[in-house]
């Protein structure tokens, strides 16, 4: 694979996973701040804004948080197309 196409991957993946993020986020009826609230630790609205808008790549760690936040497990926030058919 070539550079452009790992970074054009690696977009294509921060931004699905924060639509998926949204989406859960958004059935929940729950607002960024809080989401943001709900997240074990210190946790900023504007980190949830920025991975939402897929600006940022997290950790796992932070996506473990997150998921526990929304009461899901990790792996619904994981469950995302990255390539295309």
């Amino acid at each position: 694979m070539k550079d452009s196409e790992i970074n054009k991957l690696r977009k294509k993946t921060r931004h699905n996973l924060g639509v998926k993020i949204k989406e859960i986020r958004e059935s929940k009826n729950l607002t960024q701040v809080d989401l943001a609230s709900r997240i074990d630790g210190r946790f900023d609205t504007s980190n949830v804004s920025r991975i939402e808008s897929g600006r940022i790549n997290t950790t796992v760690f932070t996506l473990f948080r997150i998921a526990k936040a929304l009461d899901v497990n990790i792996a619904d926030l994981l469950d995302i197309e990255v390539f295309e058919n």
